[in-house]
């Protein structure tokens, strides 16, 4: 089993930047490749940036490439979103997930076993 646990949502205004912030507790957390998932009101939980389990690989969804960085600490068993950029329509909760140590890195919400509670992301125009 392993637990997760998101912060650092908020209000930001179109533009600005937030870091969102995953912290697992459990398993070995290098056992777990991470990923961060949002979801809007009224649709699909999506993909947005997956890491592998020593972070030298990551991937992105097209929308989130160039302006998104997720990242990894596991002596500290945490994953990041760095944000920038931030647009109205990244409005939505945000996602921690853990997956298997898959290779490639899976971009389907269906690979992963553990999902946090979600944070709230609201970009402002």
């Amino acid at each position: 089993q392993v637990q997760l646990v998101e912060s650092g949502g908020g209000l930001v205004q179109a533009g600005g930047s937030l870091t969102l912030s995953c912290a697992a507790s459990g398993r070995p957390f290098s056992d777990y490749g991470m990923g961060w998932f949002r979801q809007a009101p009224g649709k699909e939980r999506e993909f947005v940036a997956g890491i592998n389990w020593s972070g030298r690989q990551t991937t992105y969804a097209n929308y989130a490439e160039g302006r998104f960085t997720i990242s990894r600490d596991n002596a500290k068993n945490t994953v990041h979103l760095q944000m920038n950029s931030l647009k109205p329509e990244d409005t939505a909760v945000y996602y921690c997930a853990a997956s298997r140590p898959y290779y490639p890195i899976r971009t389907q919400p269906i690979d992963y076993d553990y999902w946090g509670q979600g944070t709230q992301v609201t970009v402002s125009s």
